[in-house]
């Protein structure tokens, strides 16, 4: 597992844990692959927008932009 895991994948894990549901049950749930999930909870960089929010539509959630810090980016 990486070390740097991104704010999304402890977040999707965190939310199937609370909702105790296993990965290949989420996949189902959301119409995803099971490799999706288990992409999603390792902090894979590249993913689909619209998988990512078939998942966390099951929460009540969706993708959005949010602000950054910008001295972080400069």
């Amino acid at each position: 597992m990486k070390e740097n895991l991104t704010d999304l994948s402890k977040h999707i894990k965190l939310k199937r844990k609370q909702n105790k549901l296993t990965q290949p049950e989420l996949a189902l749930k959301a119409g995803v692959g099971l490799r999706f999930i288990r992409d999603m909870e390792q902090g894979k960089k590249t993913l689909r927008m619209d998988k990512v929010n078939d998942v966390l539509r099951l929460f009540g959630e969706e993708l959005g932009p949010i602000l950054m810090n910008r001295d972080k980016l400069l």
